[in-house]
């Protein structure tokens, strides 16, 4: 399954390490193919390794990032080539193992935090290109005490039933029915970017649940949207450009990436191709969702025209009357599928908090939306949203201003 990805620098990367001796890196004398290690790079890249293995201001792959998750705080592991506190001392078949199995060195059970549900579709050649890269990375001494669960979360034995219960083994395997196109769009989306982690409604047991498959999910206090090709709720109404646009730039004139998806678009999806990207977006464009759900109940007049005024004073200047925004800056709010979603958590946290879009080499300047939690209080903040989520032939939930309240309360107030 071949990868495109855009190059980082200007002189091919063999040259680059031969150049800083990086080819001495390879661990007990096995030897190192540029081209394993450039392919390597590319699926690191595909994967978004650095995202959750990088603490902000730390070092590469060095771990310590802390991931809250429903049952507890689990940290990054360093995954350098450190001999100690690394994984230096893996090999290739734990390495390949932490990947398709969930087992890191020893057997030792993995938290499916690390997303091995999806990491297990990639191919042997990939995750063999990928130990190779991480190889050649820096080796960084730091100790890192993953498992920071309460009890009984901690006992990593539990993972035997969960993976039981919802995991399964097995590599990626194209779809005859799709084009070429789409297949490779399938197994970026699904085994190395493993995007339904975070787009996927979750089981009790935090499982990907296979009904809500990127429809969208909460996660860390974001609401991930339905990226399916629902017509109202999903991406449906964006073209395949508008998907590529906003992979490759954190914009387009439906969204700027905010929260968690600036870090993806930041340290993964700029540096992907277009061709890759456009893949994706096949792929994507081809999962109809759910078509067929009843719009919901209208909100209340007086709700309507509350929320009109609030909107009119304090939003029309940049996302226009009539909703339709302006391409590149202020995202078109008219027949929105994200604005449409049947959560509206990161749609209220951006009212209360603002927020700043990402910025990108292909767009540097990053759009931003000052806060208005200082400014609106709880039942204005609902009746706009409200009235933004029912105009202009958009349709959505009601938001209830003891939604905004629970969620300012839960981000301590901030603004």
């Amino acid at each position: 399954m071949m990868l495109h990805m855009k190059p980082r620098y200007g002189l091919p990367l063999a040259a680059i390490l031969s150049v800083v001796g990086i080819a001495s890196v390879a661990q007990a004398g096995e030897p190192q193919s540029f081209d394993q290690i450039a392919r390597g790079r590319d699926v690191s890249i595909a994967s978004d390794c650095q995202g959750c293995h990088t603490m902000p201001g730390g070092l590469p792959f060095a771990g310590g990032l802390a991931l809250q998750t429903p049952f507890g705080k689990l940290v990054a592991a360093n995954i350098t080539p450190d001999m100690q506190t690394g994984i230096g001392s893996w090999t290739d078949e734990d390495f390949y193992n932490s990947l398709h199995e969930g087992r890191g060195k020893g057997g030792e059970l993995i938290y499916p935090a690390m997303p091995y549900p999806a990491y297990t579709k990639m191919t042997y050649d990939d995750a063999m290109a990928l130990r190779a890269y991480l190889r050649t990375v820096e080796p960084v001494t730091q100790d890192v005490v993953s498992n920071q669960l309460p009890f009984p979360f901690s006992i990593r034995a539990s993972l035997n039933v969960w993976n039981a219960l919802n995991f399964t083994q097995g590599t990626f395997k194209p779809d005859p029915n799709l084009s070429p196109d789409a297949n490779h769009g399938a197994y970026l989306v699904t085994a190395l970017g493993h995007c339904a982690t975070c787009h996927s409604g979750k089981t009790s047991l935090g499982a990907d649940e296979p009904k809500a498959f990127l429809t969208g999910g909460l996660l860390q206090g974001w609401w991930a949207p339905d990226i399916t090709g629902n017509m109202r709720t999903g991406i449906g109404g964006w073209s395949n450009d508008d998907i590529v646009q906003y992979l490759w730039t954190g914009v387009n004139r439906f969204s700027v990436a905010t929260g968690p998806m600036m870090e993806t678009v930041t340290n993964s999806t700029s540096k992907m191709s277009k061709e890759d990207l456009g893949a994706i977006a096949t792929y994507l464009k081809g999962i109809r969702g759910d078509q067929t759900a009843a719009p919901p109940k209208a909100a209340a007049d007086t709700v309507l025209e509350l929320g009109k005024v609030v909107y009119t004073d304090n939003c029309s200047m940049c996302h226009v009357q009539n909703g339709d925004g302006v391409s590149g800056l202020f995202p078109k709010l008219a027949t929105n599928g994200s604005v449409q979603s049947l959560n509206a958590t990161s749609q209220i946290r951006v009212v209360l908090q603002g927020g700043r879009g990402v910025s990108t080499q292909a767009a540097p300047t990053a759009p931003a939306m000052p806060s208005f939690g200082w400014k609106l209080g709880d039942a204005e903040i609902a009746a706009a949203l409200t009235y933004v989520r029912n105009s202009w032939s958009n349709a959505a939930p009601v938001v209830e201003a003891s939604d905004v309240k629970k969620l300012r309360d839960n981000l301590g107030g901030e603004d």
